[in-house]
């Protein structure tokens, strides 16, 4: 009797063991598995891409809706490639290029790619210093001081699951300004319909179909899912957890991705609805904030200018995390703030940032150069990417297949085809 009674309790330390090992597949479940995802929509609502969907709107009405719908499939397949890396290996896109390439290869790589990162850095802090110049009349220079203090405050101060749930309710509050902001207008839901699954190129378009499009995949967001999908491992030294978390993945990329794909959705609605139907071209963020209020009324303004800056701040915390990150892979180390080389990744690319835009007079130009620094360097990323994820001495058993190798080769040439184009006409105009 005694030893059925050690049984029983052994048979019910294992149940116990393995139910908190393993993750049961339920709606309770895979919402504990949202957050990596969205950390990464944050790079898609940026600033950059503020300006581009306002311009989209305002210009071309619902027409151009469709290049949201495209810039989503390619940036679920891209990011999706990216996570699958960090679950299969443990290791982050950084890490895993310092270890299965030569030392040399792999650090001038991801040493454009830190490059890279404070070019995107350069953009994010100017948005939140363009939304505090909005709401109190600061100086961009000052705004960019107060914005790179917030941020580095954050990072420095903050953990990662606290981070995590700061950029979901950053994420939460742009997208609920923005049903606020379509309530205020009337959107012609037919054309928008039509839009989002009519390719279309209106004359004149085309410099803004690439700028949205081409700059969509940001090469920093590459790195940074890789990293933070590693937050939510199980016990990953057994085949069935891997396939779970990838499971689980999925749905927190395909759940995220459509988040960004509605807010998006959202400002060119706003846009075509609010300034096309009047026949204004928006041409600054700045100038949108100040149409709207006469528009629609002083609160569609105000509004539009909050979740501007809380889209500003977010984007730069995501950004110094991803500048750590591939910092700290350099030598091997995975992204942790309590360590040296993580902090001196994120300091280098926030405050390099914020160095630069107090020597760019032109806020504008800024802009260009730093879409110019990711058109140069996107390629070297999502080349090195499905190299990696392509090879079964780095992935083993969950490398690529030949399938899945085509398919990410074809979006990355049209991504990198778009850069291209953006980069020739940038320099051309």
């Amino acid at each position: 009797m005694e030893a059925f009674k050690r049984l029983t309790r052994a048979v019910g330390d294992m149940v116990r063991f393995r139910d908190h090992a393993k993750p049961r597949l339920t709606a309770l479940e895979i919402f504990k598995y949202v957050g990596p995802g969205l950390l990464v929509t944050v790079g898609f609502i940026d600033p950059g891409n503020w300006a581009s969907n306002v311009a989209a709107g305002s210009d071309f009405g619902y027409k151009l809706l469709w290049m949201v719908s495209l810039s989503t499939v390619m940036l679920i397949v891209l990011q999706h490639n990216a996570a699958h890396l960090g679950i299969a290996t443990g290791l982050c896109l950084s890490e895993a290029a310092m270890k299965h390439l030569p030392r040399p290869v792999a650090a001038t790589a991801l040493g454009t790619t830190v490059a890279a990162a404070v070019s995107t850095a350069l953009a994010e802090l100017l948005g939140g210093a363009i939304a505090l110049r909005m709401l109190f009349g600061l100086p961009l220079p000052a705004g960019t001081c107060l914005t790179l203090v917030v941020v580095l405050w954050m990072l420095f101060s903050k953990s990662y699951r606290r981070l995590e749930k700061y950029i979901i309710g950053f994420v939460s509050l742009i997208g609920l300004s923005f049903v606020f902001e379509l309530s205020l207008v009337h959107v012609d839901w037919g054309q928008a319909m039509a839009g989002w699954v009519t390719p279309r190129l209106p004359e004149g378009s085309l410099p803004v179909v690439m700028s949205v499009l081409g700059a969509v995949v940001m090469p920093h967001n590459l790195f940074l899912h890789s990293e933070v999908i590693q937050s939510r491992q199980w016990n990953l030294d057994k085949p069935e957890m891997i396939e779970r978390q990838l499971k689980y993945e999925y749905l927190d990329t395909l759940f995220s991705m459509l988040i960004g794909f509605c807010i998006n959705s959202a400002m060119i609605l706003l846009a075509a609805a609010a300034f096309f139907s009047q026949h204004i071209s928006v041409a600054e963020l700045d100038q949108a904030k100040a149409l709207l209020s006469p528009l629609v009324g002083p609160a569609a303004g105000l509004v539009f200018a909050v979740s501007l800056l809380f889209a500003g701040v977010a984007s730069s915390v995501t950004a110094g995390m991803a500048g750590g990150s591939i910092f700290a892979g350099i030598f091997g180390e995975p992204y942790d703030i309590r360590d040296s080389h993580s902090r001196l990744g994120v300091v280098i690319t926030l405050v390099g940032a914020a160095v630069a835009i107090l020597f760019v007079g032109d806020p504008l130009q800024g802009l260009i150069w730093s879409q110019i620094a990711l058109s140069i360097q996107l390629p070297i990323t999502i080349l090195l990417q499905i190299g990696l994820t392509s090879r079964r001495a780095v992935m083993g058993p969950y490398a690529n297949r030949p399938f899945t190798t085509a398919v990410l080769l074809v979006v990355a040439a049209v991504v990198i085809a778009l850069n291209i184009m953006l980069l020739i006409d940038t320099l051309g105009g």
